[in-house]
């Protein structure tokens, strides 16, 4: 019995330490909670997890998993380790290595462990790594040339063989630029290769940069801020300076001021503006404007290189004295549309009857239809009564059409008109044209004026309507006597060539015919002598059938051969 109650009490201890250890396993389960706000942070091909979590964290550790959905997948995918963030003890990890497809939706989520006890997942984390991304910070070079900065700026990602951002050229520049000692930012857009004027010599400047897409509306982080002194300028007075384009309806012409009182010729250099988004040095990439080298006039015309519908351009003039000394200008950048300045249309005004007629000349002329297509115009109209009142109100309409009509205008007036062309598309407009004016007729006349048009009107209707008829009656009639004559052909030709006087448009219908036998007999000189004056004695049948009848008048035509035969005998 002792020994059966020792062994009860040690299975009961056993059991008990069983109870102990399970019971504390499913608590330590119990009181790990799930990890919450699930972020990730992402700069270009870098990516950050990060949560938060509110229960003990004592020995605790985290792992995560994520899913990658593939447009081409038909079925789930499965979960997976998400590499560099496996029994990780903070509350963020990086895992920029198991990311590679930037376009595809991934699911990410995460749990808790204590060694063998773990929480339950968290909510999942839904993301495309191309649109959480940021755009990094781009690298920037600065060099301090007379008085200016030149900068020269590498891309994000520029030296990373794994790119979010593939195409470079998409960037834009924004560059934030203050005196150190002042403070007072300023901020302006930057070319990749740009050189920053209008500086104080001697001064300190800092800046940053950063880099933007804005067909994406996505703006990237400011690159480290760089700070340079500016040298000393140095007045060339051979540059030239204030270099402009004159743009009127798409013809440019390039304009300059230069205070060197020796002889010295021009030469005007164009760069396409693509260029100069791009990461290489352009210098040597300059060309000549033709009809622009070594003139002595400080006007240039640049049609020969201006396209209305081609990109942007950038011109400057080198300027060479009779020392072959030369000094180049500051760049100007011509966008054709944006540049160029709208003409003011042409007009011209008509009365008829109570309607204004008003014609429009698109600016630019009737043979410029590339500026009419590019800017796709509308046109305001502003028309009033030209009288001593100076209240009369000047009224408005707005077309899309060259031509357009004003009514409700009254008699013995005179009526002003003046157009203005405008462009949505580029927020332009141009001058009004100049005022054209026309006088209605007089009110006792109108009347008379109605009547008197709408009786020719109606004269002429009438007069068109009569020839139509006699001319449709005249064909009838042609037809008519064509197809369905009304005359037969006579009894006495009617079996000689009677096919010649029958319709050539009528088919001819072959019929039975009595098949006739001649006689040949001796005729005595007598018959010479037969009176065949009486031609009622020698009658042919009717043209039914196109043969002899022996139908119709049967007892005459019988007696007139009995008579005949009689004769003959």
């Amino acid at each position: 019995m002792a020994e059966t109650a020792c062994a009860s009490g040690r299975l009961a201890a056993v059991l008990l330490c069983v109870l102990v250890v399970v019971s504390r396993c499913c608590a330590g389960q119990t009181n790990l909670k799930s990890p919450q706000d699930i972020q990730v942070y992402a700069v270009n091909t870098n990516f950050t997890l990060m949560w938060n979590y509110t229960g003990d964290g004592t020995n605790v550790t985290f792992s995560a998993q994520y899913q990658c959905f593939d447009d081409l997948q038909t079925s789930e995918p499965e979960w997976k380790e998400l590499s560099g963030c496996q029994n990780v003890s903070h509350t963020e990890c990086d895992f920029s290595s198991a990311i590679t497809a930037y376009y595809d939706t991934h699911h990410i989520r995460i749990r808790a462990e204590r060694r063998e006890a773990k929480s339950p997942w968290s909510s999942i984390f839904e993301m495309i790594p191309y649109e959480i991304a940021q755009i990094g910070p781009p690298e920037i070079a600065l060099q301090s040339i007379n008085g200016a900065i030149k900068i020269n700026i590498s891309p994000p990602e520029a030296n990373q063989v794994r790119k979010m951002w593939l195409i470079s050229v998409f960037f834009k520049y924004n560059v934030v630029i203050w005196d150190n000692s002042s403070n007072v930012e300023k901020v302006r857009s930057i070319l990749p290769i740009d050189v920053i004027n209008d500086l104080a010599p001697e001064t300190t400047y800092c800046l940053k940069v950063q880099a933007t897409v804005p067909l994406e509306d996505k703006g990237g982080l400011f690159s480290p801020i760089h700070c340079i002194k500016t040298t000393r300028k140095v007045n060339d007075l051979l540059c030239p300076t204030n270099v402009r384009v004159f743009a009127l309806n798409m013809k440019f012409y390039l304009l300059w001021d230069n205070h060197y009182n020796e002889h010295v010729t021009y030469t005007v250099q164009y760069l396409t503006g693509y260029l100069k988004n791009l990461y290489d040095d352009y210098s040597s990439k300059w060309q000549k404007v033709s009809g622009c080298e070594n003139i002595t006039s400080m006007k240039c015309n640049l049609s020969s290189v201006i396209k209305p519908t081609s990109a942007s351009y950038y011109f400057r003039v080198q300027a060479m004295n009779e020392y072959s000394k030369s000094c180049l200008s500051k760049d100007v950048e011509v966008d054709p549309p944006v540049t160029n300045e709208i003409g003011p249309p042409d007009v011209k005004v008509d009365i008829s009857d109570v309607l204004l007629h008003i014609k429009i000349t698109p600016p630019g002329g009737p043979g410029n239809k590339i500026m009419s297509d590019l800017y796709d115009f509308s046109y305001q109209i502003l028309y009033w009564k030209n009288s001593s009142d100076n209240e009369e109100e000047v009224k408005m309409k707005e077309t899309k059409q060259t031509i357009a009509t004003v009514s409700d205008l009254a008699p013995s007036t005179l009526y002003c008109v003046k157009v203005q062309a405008f462009s949505e598309a580029y927020n332009k407009s141009s001058d009004f044209s100049r005022e054209e004016c026309i006088g209605t007729a007089g009110g006792k006349h109108l009347p008379l004026i109605i009547l008197a048009t709408f009786a020719g009107a109606l004269t002429v209707v009438l007069i068109v309507a009569s020839l139509v008829i006699f001319f449709l009656y005249q064909v009838y009639n042609k037809i008519k006597y064509m197809f369905f004559p009304s005359c037969q052909t006579p009894l006495n030709i009617e079996g000689f060539g009677a096919q010649l006087f029958s319709s050539p448009f009528v088919p001819t219908v072959e019929e039975p015919v009595e098949i006739c036998y001649i006689i040949e007999s001796r005729i005595t000189e007598e018959v010479n002598q037969i009176d065949f004056k009486d031609n009622k004695h020698f009658k042919q049948s009717s043209r039914d059938s196109g043969n002899y009848s022996y139908d119709d008048n049967t007892s005459q035509s019988k007696g007139s051969e009995e008579t005949l035969g009689n004769d003959i005998l």
